[in-house]
């Protein structure tokens, strides 16, 4: 774990010695999976003292056919989006895809997510920076943990220093991520916290049907390990029924399946926090 402070607008249990947890569906696919999904995170925060960022993307941009689901409309996906964080008094996380969003997103959210693959937009990092919320920025599945350095730092060379640093894994092969643990102390020696993304790096990308492919079965082995290794937080996608989700159905944990999940990722960051 990093010394790095975690202080965003809203974030609960902070003191409880607890890894931060960034969960929700991949996308807004409508208000009743969001909600659906943000009661029942809430009710395993507090069962657990979990600190929760709520995520959810208002727009997908990242698809592999023109044809994929997108979204229900930028502003209807954002209000969705601010209505979770007014009810249930939690930050909520969404990612931009360029400059012109970053203000946009900014009124309706408390955290920006720069997506891995565009990690090194200079101009993107710039805009996110400048509207004062916390950012966190994906490692591209092409780069090390330590060249993130120059992402976080685009972001502070605009005077802030709200910034988390999120792994998904690195691109080995064609249809395949594998998790480097090592991109975890490597990434906290920048002075940020670290967070796994133990869905995300699960991805089986470029299949020829230009569908993503996953592991859900694999999600608990990533997230023990990111955990044993001292990440300072897990970034999961849940959703009440993945088989018929519109985004990232592959990979995501059911919902229902979280409770066990957690429960066992939080024994195990006892047993940390006692070294």
């Amino acid at each position: 774990m990093s010394k790095a402070v975690i202080n965003i607008p809203g974030l609960k249990y902070t003191d409880s010695g607890n890894f931060l947890l960034i969960a929700g569906p991949c996308v807004v696919e409508n208000r009743d999976v969001v909600f659906e999904t943000a009661s029942h995170l809430v009710s395993l925060s507090e069962k657990f003292r979990l600190p929760l960022v709520f995520k959810s993307s208002y727009r997908k941009a990242n698809r592999s056919k023109g044809s994929s689901f997108t979204g229900i409309g930028d502003k209807n996906a954002l209000n969705i989006l601010k209505e979770v964080r007014n009810t249930f008094n939690i930050p909520v996380v969404t990612d931009i895809h360029n400059p012109d969003e970053a203000d946009m997103a900014a009124g309706f959210v408390d955290v920006l997510q720069i997506p891995a693959f565009l990690c090194r937009q200079t101009d993107l990092l710039e805009a996110a920076a400048k509207t004062g919320k916390w950012i966190n920025i994906k490692k591209g599945q092409f780069l090390s943990g330590a060249s993130m350095k120059f992402a976080a730092d685009k972001v502070r060379e605009c005077g802030n220093n709200n910034i988390m640093l999120t792994d998904r894994g690195n691109m080995f092969g064609y249809q395949d991520i594998v998790v480097d643990f090592r991109n975890i102390p490597e990434m906290q020696k920048i002075g940020v916290p670290v967070i796994m993304d133990i869905t995300h790096s699960l991805q089986q990308p470029n299949r020829e049907e230009g569908v993503t492919g996953g592991r859900p079965d694999m999600i608990e082995t990533i997230g023990r390990a990111a955990i044993s290794t001292g990440a300072d937080g897990i970034f999961i996608e849940t959703h009440p029924e993945p088989s018929v989700a519109k985004s990232d159905g592959a990979n995501m944990l059911k919902l229902s399946e979280m409770e066990r999940l957690l429960y066992r990722l939080t024994e195990i960051r006892k047993t940390i926090n006692t070294f």
